[in-house]
């Protein structure tokens, strides 16, 4: 009866990982530019809280668009970091490995921001929770801080000031590019907690 987070290696996840203390936690390397930044922010983490962590790799690059896939965005996308489909395929991944690994839970950190996906709603995630329940396993998907901002987030994780500078948000770089959207986040975020640029 495990617990498993899906852990991007974010702010967000970073915090509700801390927060939450899951048995093990889960990265998707779906061939994302920033993946070897974001397993290694997660992997700090997870070292930090002695939780095992494992990394799924499943390249759907070609399958992408925008700053995640290094593509131009499809005409229907509501930002230039859109992915179609991502984080139903994210939980769809992470699912397959946690199933494998006794997960009954799996935790995503979707924040109130993420609204502006449709992907990023309470309404997806309760029907991604649904779907699992109609299959064997009847997996059960958890968003515990979807009616929160990051900010809140963070300040209810209490996650160590340190720690969260490990998290790496930006989507076209392993190195902070300091000019996409996920950078801009990151910055806000940090500056609102008042722990400066990070």
């Amino acid at each position: 009866m495990k617990r498993a987070i899906l852990i991007s290696g974010g702010i967000d996840s970073l915090a509700l990982c801390y927060w939450q203390r899951p048995d093990l936690a889960l990265t998707i390397n779906y061939g994302q530019f920033p993946a070897v930044a974001e397993i290694g922010a997660s992997a700090k983490v997870c070292q930090e809280l002695q939780i095992p962590h494992d990394v799924v790799t499943v390249d759907c690059r070609h399958l992408g668009s925008g700053d995640l896939a290094g593509t131009e965005s499809l005409g229907l996308s509501p930002s230039q970091e859109w992915w179609p489909y991502r984080n139903q395929l994210l939980v769809t991944l992470g699912a397959m490995k946690g199933i494998q690994l006794g997960v009954v839970e799996l935790l995503l950190g979707s924040v109130k921001s993420d609204s502006f996906h449709a992907d990023g709603t309470a309404n997806f995630y309760a029907h991604m929770n649904a779907l699992l329940n109609l299959q064997e396993g009847a997996m059960k998907v958890s968003v515990p801080a979807i009616s929160m901002t990051s900010v809140e987030l963070v300040k209810a994780s209490k996650i160590p000031a340190e720690l969260l500078s490990w998290a790496h948000s930006c989507h076209v770089s392993n190195v902070a590019c300091g000019g996409c959207r996920g950078c801009f986040k990151h910055q806000t975020v940090m500056a609102e907690l008042g722990y400066g640029f990070y």
